[in-house]
């Protein structure tokens, strides 16, 4: 009788909670419209009410791209586009340097020029010279293209003064990757930073400031097919030194590029319409010779994958016999926990549109998580036999995702298995999506089991309200033999996010028996509720800052016993300087329900019990532009019974606009009632650029 009213009030107080998660969501979106009228004002001349519009020239004369804007004649064919708009350090006053960019095509290619005038040039900083490094702490100027002008989705291309080459996907206007998002590195979040295409950018700085000319082919990019397409464009300069971000088409200081529903509107383009194939074969060989025989034995293998445009804005990429030597490798990562870490996808042949196929919650409830294929549950490379990959837009508003892999069987690890996903997403005005995906393993082969399979159905959406809320959620089941009925995950959540208030809240539950094999789950069997509330605030001339945020957040998760098994306050301010530098000063309340003894460390073990801490936290960091910069976050409090005190300190040094050095280390100092132990975890960059097109990095 006492375990049923136990049960029975876990029940109650659960559904309680579901009501009173959805209950947060909408008075997080009221509340947010009552207080959106506290913003700050913008000051200065006013940025215009409707985005910008912009065309592109046909170039008679095609550029010569070695960054010499002003002195090609080519580029006296296009139209200027000017007028850029702060969003720091002054949002809503005109950029304190002039822009200028003009816009050419021909049959091929589609070509960028900017000019970015500064009255110091000697004052310009660059701040990392690598493919793909940050943007945000040097000089420099980007643009992202909505090539489907579907408001949603687009490809970013970026550069500095010393000619770095930066690009990235947009999937749902970056959603996934805003504050306190930790898979801005990720393949499935709003920003996929691992896609790479072929283009070429070349910079020159003089007198006059610097500039830039882009080349991207038509052929790396995808787009929709009519006569004279109409296309999304924003661009974006920063301005280091003066801390300063400023737009074409206008933005609210809380968004960032991204945010393609608010981008101008490029007109007068044509590109064609071609069938193109790109085909990147492989060859291995190793030679080895055995003195005990004196034979000489050979070995090899080969393969090959291609890519096929067969519309403008659909891609099929196809692979035999798949080789992933040449990818990056994982940076380290130390688990102090009992749950799963994330890894983001770098395999090239899924990153491209892998948003497209992003369900559930990315880096918790990811219903497909490609890294799964060619994995084994260990780590084991598994060999991928061969596969097909269509990805990208049917329509104008329906963006669609199939896959097809078989991979090899491995002795003793996995037998040969199958894997289909299939993805489809409906875009609706105002932010607004449904959609649903499919994904299937299935066991191939002489030893495959009958009933080895495993399958997982969702179905998910947004709704856009007004024009800083957002409702969103998915359902998802799976179907494993032997698991029972009970495979269910579901997520209802909701934000509001205007110029002073960011405001979210969100319900999750994660059945027992949910087991998307094909995907990836942060912990199993779980109820999670989450908010945030922040507020940001700009004092104005007050000892040089630029923004105080102020805001508490809470995550708790628990068991289906109704145990506590993750509870976590964070209150917390950050103060940001106009120079660049910012201290974050902060309290965490922590508890921790271990349901079973883990090992911690080596011979140390961490018994079952619930452990209730505070835990002080304090980040600090320079001006991340200068030539030598420094960033300390330092963690002192409890810790599962005992104590820790977590130090990351970090240097970066800068030697001209050519070599970049990081040094950091990431320490634990743990005192346990089971024993005492340390963490060490260093990292070391040194890169190196050279002229154009080429570089080195050593880590």
């Amino acid at each position: 009788m006492a375990a049923a009213d136990s049960w029975g009030k876990t029940a109650l107080g659960w559904r309680s909670g579901q009501w009173l998660s959805t209950l947060c969501g909408i008075v997080c979106i009221l509340v947010g419209s009552v207080v959106a009228g506290t913003r700050d004002e913008p000051s200065g001349a006013t940025p215009p009410p409707v985005p910008p519009v912009a065309r592109a020239s046909w170039a008679e004369l095609p550029p010569v791209v070695d960054g010499d804007v002003l002195g090609d004649p080519a580029w006296a064919q296009a139209e200027q586009i000017a007028g850029f708009w702060q969003i720091t350090p002054f949002e809503g006053r005109p950029a304190s340097e002039r822009t200028v960019v003009r816009i050419l095509f021909d049959e091929r290619n589609l070509y960028v020029g900017v000019v970015c005038y500064d009255r110091t040039p000697e004052q310009i900083i660059v701040a990392d010279s690598r493919r793909d490094s940050p943007l945000d702490e040097t000089d420099s100027f980007q643009f992202v293209l909505d090539t489907y002008r579907d408001r949603q989705n687009g490809y970013v291309f970026g550069t500095n003064p010393a000619g770095i080459e930066y690009d990235g996907q947009v999937t749902n206007e970056g959603q996934g990757t805003g504050f306190g998002s930790r898979q801005a590195g990720g393949s499935g979040g709003g920003f996929n930073i691992n896609w790479d295409t072929s283009w070429t950018v070349r910079t020159q700085v003089g007198e006059f400031g610097w500039s830039a000319e882009f080349a991207i082919p038509f052929r790396s990019i995808r787009f929709r097919s009519d006569a004279e397409p109409v296309w999304g464009i924003n661009f974006q300069r920063n301005i280091r030194r003066h801390n300063e971000r400023a737009f074409w088409a206008p933005l609210p200081r809380q968004l960032n590029l991204y945010r393609l529903s608010l981008a101008g509107t490029l007109t007068g383009l044509e590109p064609p319409d071609r069938r193109t194939v790109q085909v990147m074969p492989y060859v291995l060989g190793e030679a080895r010779h055995l003195r005990e025989t004196g034979r000489t034995n050979l070995l090899g293998d080969a393969g090959i994958d291609l890519k096929y445009r067969v519309a403008p804005s659909l891609t099929l990429d196809g692979t035999y016999n798949t080789d992933f030597a040449q990818v990056e490798v994982d940076e380290q990562q130390i688990n102090l926990d009992r749950f799963n870490l994330f890894f983001p996808e770098k395999r090239p042949f899924f990153l491209e549109n892998a948003g497209f196929f992003t369900a559930g919650s990315p880096g918790e409830v990811d219903l497909f998580f490609s890294r799964r294929i060619g994995i084994g549950p260990e780590g084991e490379v598994v060999p991928i036999f061969a596969g097909a990959r269509l990805s990208g837009k049917l329509g104008d508003s329906t963006n669609a995702g199939l896959l097809n892999m078989q991979t090899r069987e491995v002795g003793g690890v996995t037998p040969a298995n199958n894997f289909t996903v299939v993805r489809l997403n409906r875009e609706l005005p105002n932010r607004s999506a449904f959609g649903g995906i499919f994904v299937n393993r299935q066991a191939t082969g002489e030893s495959a089991a009958g009933d080895d399979y495993n399958r997982t159905y969702g179905v998910d959406g947004k709704w856009g309200v007004g024009e800083f809320g957002e409702l969103s959620g998915f359902l998802a089941r799976t179907a494993t033999p032997g698991f029972g009925d009970a495979q269910h995950a579901y997520r209802v959540g909701s934000r509001y996010d205007s110029q002073s208030w960011l405001l979210t809240g969100a319900y999750t539950e994660v059945d027992e028996n949910f087991n998307p094999v094909v995907g990836f789950l942060s912990r199993e069997g779980f109820r999670k509720m989450d908010w945030m509330v922040l507020n940001r605030y700009r004092p104005g001339e007050f000892f040089g800052l630029q923004e105080v945020r102020p805001h508490v957040s809470y995550r708790g998760y628990w068991n289906f016993e109704g145990f506590q098994e993750t509870g976590f306050l964070h209150v917390d301010n950050h103060l940001e300087w106009r120079g660049g530098a910012e201290v974050h000063t902060g309290v965490n309340f922590t508890k921790e329900g271990v349901v079973e003894p883990f090992e911690i460390y080596p011979g140390i073990v961490v018994p079952p019990g619930t452990y209730s801490h505070k835990e002080a936290q304090l980040v600090a960091f320079t001006d991340q532009g200068a030539w030598i910069s420094l960033r300390f976050n330092a963690y002192i409090g409890g810790f599962f019974g005992g104590d820790r005190v977590r130090s990351v300190p970090t240097l970066r040094m800068r030697l001209g606009e050519r070599l970049n050095t990081e040094f950091s280390l990431n320490r634990n100092d743990i005192s346990l009632p089971g024993g005492d132990f340390t963490t060490n975890l260093a990292r070391a960059r040194i890169s190196y650029s050279f002229p154009p097109g080429s570089s080195c990095s050593l880590w």
